[in-house]
């Protein structure tokens, strides 16, 4: 897998933005079948900054029903976070 197959996106939002800001993490989405360290040299490859450490979260998806009887689902994703070291930054504009 390539870099660009394990980060899918990077995930804006409130609660990450306050994470960014006090404790320099960042949330991303990744690749189901990604590891800790295969995470960690995708970033590093991609946005050129020094990873400390990588925390994954397997997220299930949540029962969805559109305009239908019948429920469906969303699909199951990675949560990792990143945090940087000190003095790194990920320029997200």
């Amino acid at each position: 897998m390539t870099s660009f197959d394990i980060i899918k996106t990077i995930r804006i939002t409130e609660k990450g933005t306050l994470l960014a800001e006090k404790h320099n993490q960042y949330t991303v989405v990744a690749d189901r079948r990604a590891t800790a360290p295969q995470i960690k040299r995708a970033v590093q490859d991609l946005f050129k900054v020094k990873v400390q450490r990588v925390n994954t979260q397997n997220v299930r998806g949540k029962a969805r029903r559109q305009n239908t009887a019948a429920a469906g689902r969303t699909s199951d994703w990675k949560k990792a976070i990143i945090t940087l070291k000190e003095g790194e930054k990920i320029d997200l504009h």
